[in-house]
């Protein structure tokens, strides 16, 4: 299943520096990813875009497309999963986005053994490139999707996802939600938008299988156009579209103050919590594949 020395192991290599946007850093952990998807037998594509980032500059990224000879037919509905793997450029990016990449790679090592023979849905595993810049890999690939054809059922962005802080009053909230969520930093949040409620369900039942995991869920209307917290991720531009898609996450800035810091460094995540949140995320990630949307 998700072994725990293996997937800090990941987080450690991912963020030795930060890895911002064309940086030779980039590279080697766009590299680094594509290597250990092909350990485990997955066959990966890279595929090259480019997009008008957030200060309006044009930039060219790399999403890495990784599919499965056990777990990809080509004539099934489509799951996918993602995180993204580029970080801000004075960061080293050990929650945002390593913990998730981590994830990411021990569940496509599990994957193939855990899953029974007969899926309901394809499954894709996507390394996303330029996230920082503007979601610009999720965009990009969901406009693929749609010009393609593609019968995808969802999506799950795997955003920052091992930092934990069990004192009380840890937890900031948006007024809105204030009272409704807890105030300990200390459970993964499953994020959809009113579009995504079946698979919300879907992942909660999942991650709730590993026991010791605190999993919030929050469904939000309109895109999330009205809690822009809920937005910044590669989900974003799949609700956009029009697909049922997810962010699971540990809250971000709501929780983490190390975020978009030099501070965002491995020691500073929780190792226990992580392994139990890629364990979920591996049982979620069953769960949805088998018994389909």
């Amino acid at each position: 299943m998700i072994d725990r020395n293996r997937l800090l192991d990941h987080v450690r290599k991912l963020a030795r520096s930060p890895r911002p946007a064309g940086s030779p850093a980039l590279e080697a952990a766009r590299s680094y990813v594509a290597a250990e998807f092909a350990a485990c037998g997955w066959k990966v594509e890279p595929v090259p875009f480019e997009g008008i980032a957030e200060d309006g500059s044009r930039q060219a990224g790399i999403n890495l497309i990784a599919r499965h000879p056990a777990l990809f037919t080509g004539e099934k509905p489509l799951f996918c999963v993602g995180a993204h793997v580029d970080s801000i450029p004075d960061s080293p990016g050990a929650d945002d986005n390593a913990s998730a990449v981590a994830t990411l790679l021990e569940v496509a090592g599990a994957l193939p053994a855990a899953v029974a023979d007969e899926t309901a849905l394809d499954v894709e595993l996507v390394a996303f490139d330029l996230e920082e810049s503007g979601m610009l890999g999720g965009a990009f690939h969901a406009r693929q999707a749609q010009a393609d054809g593609i019968d995808l059922r969802g999506m799950a962005s795997l955003e920052m996802l091992g930092y934990c802080d069990h004192r009380p009053g840890s937890q900031a909230l948006p007024r809105s939600l204030v009272g409704l969520y807890p105030e300990t930093g200390n459970f993964i949040a499953v994020i959809g938008n009113q579009n995504s409620e079946p698979l919300a369900a879907r992942f909660r039942t999942g991650m709730q299988r590993v026991a010791g995991l605190p999993v919030e869920t929050l469904l939000v209307p309109e895109n999330g156009n009205l809690l822009q917290a809920t937005r910044l991720s590669d989900h974003s531009p799949f609700w956009d579209a029009g697909y049922p898609a997810l962010m699971i996450t540990d809250t971000s800035f709501l929780r983490n103050p190390h975020y978009h810091t030099p501070g965002d460094t491995p020691e500073t995540l929780d190792p226990v919590f992580l392994h139990r949140v890629a364990a979920g995320c591996l049982q979620a990630v069953c769960e949805v594949v088998a018994k389909g949307l």
